[in-house]
């Protein structure tokens, strides 16, 4: 990146709080520190004005919950992507605003349900992007493991999980669980890992958010 970048992470939640949004947020300052783009941090949804967000070369969603944007937020949230602006989701970005059609579109699908946290095998579809070139081809970790509804055909998935390898999938063969797109002007990155503390020390889920962050801020 020739220039700092600004980096919005907001973590408002109206549903499940999750223990681990301060251990992501702090994953998301060093990210910052190492690589030359500045962490500004914010459960404050009156942020969400053209003029405030504009200021910002990316919004992450950290483990956000619920309907967390009035009609006002939504429509310069949107106003914000449609020139150029980009999305980070983590977890759940997707378990956030159900009733918002464009946002669906936008996050790329919706948390359904998921099983107990267990050992799974997540499945890399490729090599090329910057969050999953440093991966194994078959990555095993401990998380919180989503299922989904409402997933949108337009994604480019980065990983899927193979649900012979735990118990508690509903999505069948297909089952992605980190993926990106060009949606509406902006661009997207999200992946569903991170609901766990212990995942945000977890080297190779560093590389592969880093490579997230980056690939939107290119």
């Amino acid at each position: 990146m020739a220039q700092s970048k600004d980096v919005f992470v907001f973590s408002k939640t109206e549903g499940y709080v999750h223990e681990s949004i301060a251990d992501g947020l702090k994953t998301i300052q060093k990210l910052g520190a190492e690589n030359d783009f500045k962490v500004f941090h914010s459960e404050d949804a009156r942020l969400f004005v053209q003029d405030t967000l504009k200021k910002f070369d990316v919004v992450i969603f950290l483990n956000t919950t619920g309907d967390i944007l009035n009609e006002v937020q939504q429509e310069a949230f949107k106003k914000y992507i449609n020139t150029g602006g980009a999305f980070v989701g983590i977890h759940s970005a997707t378990d956030t605003e159900y009733d918002w059609h464009w946002y669906n579109k936008l996050v790329g699908a919706y948390f359904k349900s998921h099983p107990d946290q267990q050992e799974a095998i997540i499945q890399i579809s490729g090599h090329k992007h910057p969050s999953t070139k440093y991966l194994p081809n078959s990555w095993k970790l401990f998380e919180e493991w989503y299922n989904f509804k409402n997933i949108s055909t337009s994604l480019t998935v980065l990983a899927t999980l193979d649900e012979s390898s735990y118990q508690g999938g509903e999505n069948g063969v297909f089952h992605p669980i980190a993926w990106c797109q060009n949606y509406d002007g902006g661009k997207m990155f999200y992946t569903a890992l991170g609901h766990r503390k212990e995942t945000y020390s977890n080297p190779l889920f560093i590389k592969h958010l880093l490579g997230g962050i980056l690939y939107v801020l290119d």
